[in-house]
């Protein structure tokens, strides 16, 4: 059964109608309901690209969000072969949010990692929502160590709201483990590239994020602080979520104004969830056109290059 978001009752009443006739004429095989059916099926269609025309930064949050957009563990099965998973730290444990290996990308060998949300309730509680503690950055350092000694591409797919703020992760150097894991990729001599493929939350995201190149889904979000958080904080109202995502500039589109997005990846008319074939293409296609933009550099101009274009970041004008 398709989930549909609060903005999309009225695309639900209609689809939900064409598939009661569609139910009907099963049950009644006599019963020709071809015209009704595909009336629906265009009034349908046409409310879905009037209600994606011109998402608002909330409603894109909401769509970056939803439960049967694809996941890390769908892109590494759909675009990867030989993929090995490497576990654990080597310290405390394995952070079942963070799920990485060694892999090939259309023939290459890479380094792939990412955040893994789960798809159930219980795959879900697993990986902890996507929301990292300490060991997960240090398994993506020690990956990303991996990557650097043997020279392969690192590609890290993002969707987290953010790193988990427990009590038990703050106890073990959360904090530490995310500046460690920004500071790794920052000197890796290698292509990294990252795409944030639904929500990109806090130091959680940037940790795998400062990459030579950052793309974004159509409808993925990037931002410092969710906006009902940022709502609590400067309205102590986390209702005010709206107007949060606005003052934000969390969309794709405004942080490729920003130069903080490189690239924005296209998804079907309706989200990602909608056609994950098309999406799987897309993203792959991505990759493989970043991956041969930077195969050229060395790796003194792959690192300087990454550290220049953070540090430049904001020095324009726009960030303010």
């Amino acid at each position: 059964m398709t989930h549909y978001l609060d903005f999309e009752r009225p695309l639900a009443e209609i689809e939900g109608k064409a598939e009661e006739l569609r139910a009907l004429a099963r049950a009644n095989e006599e019963m020709d309901i071809t015209d009704e059916a595909a009336a629906l099926d265009k009034k349908a269609a046409d409310l879905l690209v009037s209600l994606y025309k011109d998402l608002t930064p909330w409603r894109k949050c909401q769509v970056a969000r939803h439960p049967e957009r694809p996941h890390c563990k769908d892109y590494i099965e759909a675009l990867f072969t030989e993929y090995t998973p490497l576990a654990g730290d080597r310290n405390f444990a394995d952070d079942q949010a963070v799920m990485g290996g060694l892999a090939r990308f259309k023939g290459q060998p890479v380094v792939v990692i990412g955040h893994e949300k789960g798809s159930d309730t219980k795959s879900r509680i697993e990986r902890n929502f996507g929301m990292a503690r300490p060991e997960g950055y240090r398994k993506a350092v020690r990956l990303m160590d991996l990557a650097d000694r043997f020279g392969l591409p690192v590609i890290t797919l993002v969707d987290t709201p953010g790193a988990y703020p427990g009590k038990g992760a703050e106890e073990r150097g959360q904090s530490e483990a995310i500046a460690r894991s920004t500071e790794k990729c920052l000197q890796l001599k290698v292509p990294l590239i990252s795409i944030i493929i639904g929500e990109g939350g806090s130091g959680g995201a940037v940790a795998f994020a400062t990459a030579n190149r950052v793309a974004m889904l159509e409808h993925s979000v990037y931002s410092v602080i969710s906006p009902e958080g940022c709502a609590s904080i400067l309205w102590k109202d986390a209702e005010k979520m709206r107007e949060a995502a606005e003052a934000l500039r969390l969309t794709a589109q405004d942080l490729t104004e920003l130069g903080i997005c490189d690239t924005i990846i296209s998804e079907p008319m309706g989200g990602a969830h909608r056609d994950r074939t098309a999406t799987l293409d897309a993203v792959s296609g991505a990759i493989a056109t970043m991956l041969d933009e930077l195969t050229n550099q060395t790796p003194d101009d792959l690192l300087n290059n990454r550290r220049r274009k953070f540090l430049s970041m904001g020095s324009n004008g726009l960030a303010a």
